[in-house]
């Protein structure tokens, strides 16, 4: 099968906090932040903004590249559900116009399901060809103010279009993926915010790779040296050196995986983790931002979803992707962010809905494409504000 992602793009919302501002407040060195976790500033959500509109701006990047009659599914993954029944993917079909002949269905598993997505995507396409599957990957990062996970937060999308032929990346059929119940991450219904256990997740994470990467190779019979970039999950960037180190203990040959693949983590840094697209935001950002021609080259992606189910896998960067890429869109997106005080990141984070369901309009903060205009009789309302 010659199955893969044909068009990427991402979205961000145009307000982020700097850590090293964060670290000020919480009077510790900045380089905790900085260096330590490796992250310099994180994205921070408005109240018009939500996993709806952050997809739907993803993915409408792409729709003038393709087709829109030929797209036949809507996959949605996010562990930032806006309704316990009704899929957040079928806000965004409204919103982007796509035809009534299209299946929408969301998906959840902590960040994995984005590559579950992508999988059960692919197996569509085998069985209709000329289709396309539209995957959007959107979540928002959230955890207590002063707590560990903090500096970690973020939030974002990834949309990929999926298809015969890809422009971008042939995924290759091998993968090998592991799954066990585990409580390292997790949300109650009852909290708008999520419980880690920080060191017992990087533990797990780091056993699941290690797992993973040698069924890999079992199954494909390749070596190391056959993989020529590497990109991954990552809930703070300094997790892609962790990785790397476990992938490989000599000294020399983890600096040169780490240099080949550091333009990956570009994006990340600065947007902070984006649960299910922050694997995508890896890849997004290494065809972007990477100096070489990557025509050829193989690209290993692990995908770690927390509880936890993980899973390796690659795909074969085709010739002429440079052509198909937005890096000018998504280096302006991050450009024109502007930058909150911290006063600013508090009101954002404190800001509440009303929950009896009353008439209730949501102030204008966004300059996406889409917002979320607010509630009407419990209905949640979205409007395109771009042309």
């Amino acid at each position: 099968m010659n199955i893969g992602i044909d068009l990427i793009s991402f979205y961000t919302p145009p307000f982020f906090l700097s850590l090293t501002d964060l670290a000020a407040q919480r009077k510790i060195s900045a380089e905790k932040y900085t260096i330590g976790i490796g992250q310099d500033e994180m994205s921070i959500l408005p109240p018009d903004e939500d996993v709806v509109t952050m997809g739907a701006n993803a993915a409408q990047s792409l729709l003038d590249k393709v087709d829109k009659t030929q797209i036949k599914a809507l996959i949605f993954a996010t562990e930032s559900g806006v309704d316990q029944s009704k899929s957040a993917g079928m806000f965004v079909h409204r919103l982007l116009g796509l035809s009534k002949e299209c299946r929408v269905i969301e998906m959840k598993q902590a960040c994995y399901s984005g590559t579950f997505s992508l999988h059960s995507a692919m197996g569509l396409i085998s069985l209709q060809k000329n289709a396309k599957v539209l995957v959007i990957n959107s979540d928002v990062a959230r955890y207590d103010l002063n707590s560990p996970g903090e500096p970690t937060q973020g939030c974002g999308a990834v949309a990929l279009i999926v298809s015969n032929n890809p422009r971008l990346l042939k995924v290759e059929s091998e993968s090998a993926y592991i799954s066990e119940d585990v409580m390292d991450f997790w949300r109650p219904n009852y909290r708008s915010s999520a419980i880690v256990d920080g060191q017992y997740s990087t533990k797990i994470y780091l056993k699941a790779l290690n797992e993973c990467w040698k069924k890999y190779g079992e199954l494909t019979k390749r070596l190391p040296e056959h993989v020529h970039h590497f990109c991954f999950h990552l809930p703070f960037t300094r997790m892609a050196e962790k990785a790397l180190k476990q992938l490989f203990r000599c000294k020399e040959e983890f600096q040169s995986r780490f240099i080949k693949s550091s333009p990956g983590f570009r994006y990340n840094r600065v947007v902070g983790n984006s649960y299910t697209a922050s694997l995508y935001l890896n890849l997004c950002s290494l065809l972007d931002c990477s100096a070489e021609n990557l025509e050829g080259h193989r690209v290993g992606l692990f995908s770690y979803g927390s509880g936890f189910v993980a899973e390796f896998f690659s795909g074969v960067i085709q010739a002429g992707y440079g052509s198909h890429l937005l890096k000018d869109l998504h280096s302006r997106l991050i450009s024109q962010r502007k930058k909150i005080s911290y006063r600013e990141y508090l009101e954002f984070y404190h800001y509440a809905l009303p929950e009896q369901g009353e008439v209730f309009n949501v102030p204008h903060f966004t300059n996406g494409h889409f917002r979320f205009s607010g509630l009407d009789n419990h209905k949640r309302l979205y409007e395109k504000t771009v042309s």
